[in-house]
């Protein structure tokens, strides 16, 4: 029996997920998640799954930065991105940085049930008529491979710091001590070889779709 992830912040669409899930292969068990700390704890306890579905812009996914570093955890579980952003430039994109396939929120049923089957069967989905996109660049390609080296939970952390919070509330919403926080923070710098958090913010900004986005660090490194 499939093994299917969905990852995805409406519960409705998550359920339309699920539905062509099992309309493409039956049975199935599937975990859903709903933001990107809830889907790297359910990935740590299910890493052979067969399939996820992962939405582009769910709360802790920063651009393609959450398929960066879920893809280099782990690389054996096939990725399809789901949005309703689906130029080809995204597109493309997304399957630059490893998706397995693309799946804009605007088709119907049937076409989602398609895609899930191709790319359960070793195939690549994407929409029909893509047209060429431009190619990316070096500077967000290194910015990738940076990305691709930090831990899940060292994600984590960087998540919560793009998303403005400071050292003592990312402790509180990862049930760890500050000291860790700190010690994750000094791992997470010298990864991405950047010397400030900021900086740290601004790399994952590379790999936006919407770098303005994402809110920057409001302490500096001493308050941090």
């Amino acid at each position: 029996m499939h093994e299917i992830l969905i990852a995805d912040d409406h519960p409705l669409f998550r359920e339309a997920l699920g539905r062509a899930v099992r309309r493409a292969v039956g049975e199935a068990i599937i975990h859903e998640a709903g933001d990107v700390a809830t889907l790297m704890h359910t990935l740590e306890a299910h890493p052979d799954g067969d399939l996820l579905l992962l939405d582009l812009n769910m709360p802790g996914a920063h651009g393609f930065s959450a398929l960066v570093s879920i893809r280099s955890a782990y690389p054996t579980v096939p990725i399809v991105m789901v949005s309703a952003n689906d130029d080809a430039a995204t597109v493309n994109r997304a399957l630059a940085l490893g998706a397995a396939g693309f799946i804009p929120k605007s088709v119907d049923a049937d076409t989602l049930s398609t895609a899930v089957a191709k790319v359960l069967g070793g195939d690549t989905w994407v929409p029909p008529g893509l047209g060429a996109a431009p190619g990316m660049s070096e500077e967000d390609r290194d910015a990738a491979r940076r990305l691709a080296t930090l831990t899940p939970q060292q994600f984590r952390v960087l998540g919560l710091v793009c998303s403005g919070l400071l050292n003592k509330q990312i402790a509180y919403e990862l049930d760890v001590s500050e000291a860790t926080v700190k010690a994750h923070m000094t791992a997470i710098l010298r990864k991405l070889d950047v010397y400030t958090r900021t900086q740290a913010v601004m790399l994952v900004g590379r790999l936006s779709i919407d770098p303005a986005s994402l809110k920057a660090a409001a302490e500096d490194d001493a308050a941090g």
